[in-house]
């Protein structure tokens, strides 16, 4: 199939899971705030009757998400691929779900040359566009050049919303929701060659 695919000139990233390593338990938050399974956390507190409950609610998240922070280590190959694509003038941001505080102290640990890092604390979460939108006037490059990088299905639909080319990190077992994504890749390498390639492409356009 050969249709006109636009060079990637900016490269947005999820955080938990694809920069970084994270052991979230959602399943034990999910219990501990009274969220039913099937139901996306977020949605769930935000829905909650009163700004007690909703805060009592959220104030577990924000113990997990610390406790998380305090032990992510950056995962294989991505300090380098970052470093890479820094050093090849890619501008690079961090859209992720969790909250300013986490996501900082994440970052103060693994020491990242990335600038831009949003949180829920800046606009709706994910799979919602706004951050990723942003990003996209920030840089004044076209959603068609701009990548978004994650390994969940939220970030997938996130990049579509934005009108952006999703890329799914699977470090192990592809996921159902896999073959929705524009690529799949396995090792942080992969990106790195991913948007060499469409650079060269367009190059010989």
């Amino acid at each position: 199939m050969t249709h006109h695919i636009e060079a990637i000139k900016g490269v947005i990233f999820d955080l938990d899971g694809t920069l970084v390593s994270s052991e979230l338990d959602f399943a034990l938050i999910k219990a501990q705030v009274g969220c039913p399974k099937d139901k996306d956390l977020l949605a769930y507190i935000d829905s909650l009757p009163s700004p007690y409950m909703r805060e009592e609610a959220i104030n577990i998240v924000h113990q997990h998400e610390l406790l998380d922070a305090q032990s992510a280590t950056l995962l294989p190959g991505v300090a380098q691929a970052i470093s890479t694509l820094h050093n090849n003038n890619i501008p690079m941001a961090i859209v992720t779900r969790n909250f300013e505080k986490a996501a900082t102290l994440k970052l103060k640990n693994n020491p990242l040359p990335i600038d831009i890092v949003l949180t829920r604390e800046d606009g709706p979460a994910k799979p919602d566009p706004t951050a990723l939108k942003s990003i996209a006037s920030l840089w004044n490059i076209h959603s068609d050049n701009i990548i978004y990088v994650g390994d969940y299905l939220y970030d997938i639909q996130a990049a579509h919303n934005a009108n952006m080319r999703a890329c799914l990190y699977v470090p192990g077992q592809a996921p159902t929701f896999a073959s929705e994504a524009d690529y799949v890749i396995h090792n942080m390498h992969e990106l790195v060659t991913l948007v060499d390639s469409y650079a060269a492409e367009k190059e010989l356009c």
